[in-house]
């Protein structure tokens, strides 16, 4: 059942599998997990969950150095290019680019991942915020 829609998808194609089933919905695993992260917000002072949320922002926009990486590093390879492969070889230069290509791939995979699980986060937080204004508001 995998697929390269993502992760949306993939929650509904589970959704989908379980009604067809007959199942409870709210006991799939990727349910449960948030219903325990909202249950984990809601037991967090709301000046604790506004400092969180904060911190959140920093982490969604912040870019780290994956920019960096992408961006200066192979410039900075191609304006010695020749030299490096005088002094490694062709076969090393290879393995090296190989290697440099993998680390690319799984350090930019992993900050979108993390820039998604922050956004996630920075939206239960405003939800249980927001709630808790609206109760405040209504007292």
């Amino acid at each position: 059942m995998y697929s390269f829609r993502g992760d949306a998808h993939r929650v509904y194609l589970k959704l989908q599998k379980t009604v067809h089933k007959k199942a409870a919905v709210s006991q799939l695993k990727e349910l449960k997990e948030i219903e325990e992260i909202i249950r984990f917000y809601h037991s967090l002072e709301s000046s604790a969950l506004r400092l969180i949320y904060y911190r959140m922002v920093k982490e969604k926009n912040g870019s780290g150095f994956v920019l960096i990486f992408v961006t200066s590093f192979p410039w900075l390879l191609l304006m010695f290019s020749k030299q490096i492969t005088d002094i490694l070889g062709s076969l090393l230069w290879v393995i090296f680019g190989f290697v440099y290509l993998l680390v690319l791939i799984i350090s930019v995979i992993l900050h979108f991942s993390e820039k998604a699980w922050a956004a996630f986060h920075m939206e239960i937080i405003q939800d249980v915020l927001s709630e808790r204004q609206k109760e405040e508001s209504s007292d």
